[in-house]
């Protein structure tokens, strides 16, 4: 009975308190990955039905002059957009596409050559990724850059920099031969190398020394109750006042690093499906909609910056996990293409339907999946 008299205050939190930034986070996700469709597909001369912001019935819209219905549906767990010989919002082609029967309609997006229909499905990925650097690079220009070297003012006793040989005062030059420029980039490095030996070159007293140390594995709940694991090398830094000071970041040297994130974070996130399926990580971890609702609610609370790097982060997981060569996905029309391009022909349209049915299958279950991991995370 306590449960259930405190529903009704739950769904005024979610209402006040989770719901806004969740919407906000998924829904600039969302709309980047479909404008860079979108606009590439403006550009080589696609008509385009409609651009929509969430699945299922529309809560309202408008068609623009060139005939494109731009809507907001009442689900907002994605979006789409369909071209006028697309059979659905997936980009299933209609009836007669694949084998030369319809009207050769140069406004029909299954008309166009091969590299420009590449082109328009790789456009959204490629847009996630652009916007995630966008944002990274704001941040810098807003913000500016911390710059601590990498030097070791503590070493933590029994922990794996103690057992390698690490001590005070020492410099880490470089990592795996990674150079290694700011503390930054050795908590990067580390947190990713959880049970994994790295070749440390360390300056102390003027020499170059080479030390092999193993960071442990480490269970961490953050101030949210959120746990996740990483790796824990066992030293620390404590930067006086002038290294906590912030270096003003111009616009290049701003895109510089906000590549540089970017491509962290994607190797970050290749890396955590990697070891999934090598059993070192647990699927548990694997989260959905519910998931991200609480990440976003959660940064919410500590600003606007912190809202913002969640969208980052968010736009480079949908980026990569729509690259995955699944039909339904964008990475399956890009494989489809591939053998296009091989064949010197498309896939016959039965072959594609069979396709896109295992895509919708697998999606479906992966839906599933995290949507049952979220349910019990939040549960317990």
């Amino acid at each position: 009975m306590d449960f259930l008299s405190q529903i009704p205050s739950m769904g005024v939190h979610v209402l006040i308190y989770v719901l806004p930034p969740f919407l906000f986070v998924l829904g600039m996700v969302v709309f980047f990955h479909e404008l860079g469709h979108f606009l590439v597909a403006r550009w080589c001369g696609v008509n385009v039905k409609a651009f929509s912001l969430g699945f299922g019935r529309e809560i309202v819209g408008f068609n623009d002059k060139h005939g494109t219905r731009w809507r907001l549906s009442i689900l907002p767990l994605g979006g789409y957009v369909q071209f006028m010989d697309d059979d659905n919002a997936t980009s299933v082609p209609t009836q007669g596409q694949l084998d030369g029967s319809a009207e050769n309609d140069p406004g029909r997006f299954h008309n166009k050559p091969l590299w420009q229909r590449t082109a328009v499905v790789a456009a959204g990925p490629i847009a996630n990724f652009l916007l995630a650097i966008v944002i990274f690079a704001g941040v810098y220009m807003a913000v500016g850059e911390r710059t601590r070297s990498a030097r070791v003012d503590a070493v933590v006793e029994n922990s794996a920099a103690a057992q390698a040989g690490f001590k005070k005062g020492d410099v880490i030059v470089s990592i795996d031969g990674a150079e290694v420029n700011r503390f930054r980039d050795l908590v990067r490095i580390v947190t990713a190398a959880a049970e994994t030996d790295l070749t440390f070159v360390v300056e102390r007293d003027g020499k170059m020394i080479t030390l092999v140390a193993t960071p442990k594995r480490q269970d961490i709940v953050d101030r949210f109750g959120n746990e996740y694991r990483q790796g824990r090398l066992g030293v620390s830094q404590t930067a006086n006042a002038d290294e906590r000071e912030l270096k003003s970041v111009g616009p290049i040297r701003a895109v510089i690093l906000g590549a540089s994130d970017t491509y962290y974070y994607t190797g970050r996130t290749l890396q955590f499906i990697r070891d999934i399926f090598l059993g070192k990580e647990d699927v548990k971890q694997l989260g959905g909609p519910i998931r991200i609702a609480k990440v976003s609610s959660d940064f919410a609370t500590l600003g606007m910056q912190a809202l913002i790097q969640i969208v980052a982060v968010l736009s480079i997981s949908i980026g990569l996990l729509n690259l995955f060569p699944i039909p339904m996905l964008d990475g399956g029309h890009l494989l489809f293409y591939a053998i296009e391009a091989i064949r010197g022909q498309p896939l016959s349209e039965k072959v594609q339907e069979y396709g896109f049915r295992i895509g919708l299958t697998l999606v479906i279950m992966l839906m599933i999946f995290t949507t049952w991991n979220d349910a019990t995370w939040l549960i317990s």
